[in-house]
C-alpha cells in the first residue's frame, strides 16, 4: 500500500493536467481550483489505499470527475470567465480524433476553425456527452477507465461519445459553412443530446 509521504512525490506532477480538465469541466477559473484542491484533499485523505503499481493519473482522474459530477454539477455556476488563454483549445481540438476522424474530406479547414469555436463545440455539449469527450479524446483514458470513472458501463461511455464527437463535428461544420469555408448542404437530423438515464 502506499504511504502518505509518498503523496507528493507521486501525485502533484498531475496538478497542470488536472487544473486544464477541471477548467474545462467547470468552465470557470476559480471554480477549476477550488476542484483541483478538493479532488486533492480527498486523494491525499485516500492515498493509503492506493495500490502501487497501478495508475495514480487515472486514480486522481477518477477523483476529480466524481467530485465534479457529486458537487460542482449541483451548483448554481458563477458567470462563465473568458480568461482561459491558458488553455491551449486549438491543441485540444487537434488531439480530438474522432471530430479529425469524422471530418475527412474537410481536413483542409482544419486550421480554419478559430480557438473560440473550437472550445465551443467541446463546452456546448452536456456534461453527460463533454466529460467523456474530455477523458477519451483530450486525456487519452480508455473506455474501461472512463466506464470506472463515470460508474457507467462501457457501452454506454462508447455511445456517448460517438454521439459527442458527432455533435461536435456538426457545430464546427456549422461554423464553416456561416463563415462561406464550406457550400451548404441539405440540413443533417439535428443529434439528440438530451441527457441520458443513467447506465
Amino acid at each position: 500500500m502506499a504511504e502518505r509521504d509518498d503523496f507528493a512525490a507521486q501525485a502533484m506532477q498531475y496538478a497542470p493536467q488536472l487544473y486544464s480538465a477541471a477548467l474545462r469541466m467547470t468552465r470557470n477559473a476559480a471554480d477549476a481550483e477550488d476542484l483541483v484542491q478538493e479532488t486533492y484533499l480527498r486523494a491525499y485523505r485516500s492515498f493509503a489505499t492506493f495500490a502501487d503499481g497501478t495508475n495514480l493519473r487515472a486514480w486522481l482522474f477518477r477523483i476529480l470527475t466524481n467530485t465534479f459530477i457529486n458537487s460542482y454539477r449541483a451548483k448554481q455556476r458563477r458567470p462563465q470567465e473568458t480568461d482561459l488563454a491558458d488553455v491551449e483549445d486549438l491543441y485540444l481540438y487537434r488531439r480530438i480524433g474522432g471530430v479529425g476522424a469524422a471530418l475527412s474530406a474537410e481536413d483542409t479547414l482544419f486550421d480554419l476553425f478559430t480557438d473560440g469555436e473550437v472550445k465551443a463545440a467541446l463546452e456546448n455539449l452536456p456534461d453527460a456527452f463533454r466529460l467523456p469527450v474530455l477523458l477519451a479524446d483530450v486525456e487519452q483514458f480508455s473506455y474501461k477507465e472512463i466506464a470506472e470513472m463515470l460508474d457507467i458501463p462501457i457501452g454506454t461511455v462508447m455511445s456517448r461519445l460517438h454521439r459527442g464527437r458527432k455533435a461536435m463535428h456538426k457545430a464546427l461544420i456549422d461554423y464553416a459553412t456561416e463563415r462561406g469555408l464550406m457550400p451548404r448542404d441539405e440540413p443533417e437530423p439535428e443529434p439528440t443530446l438530451a441527457e441520458p438515464d443513467r447506465g
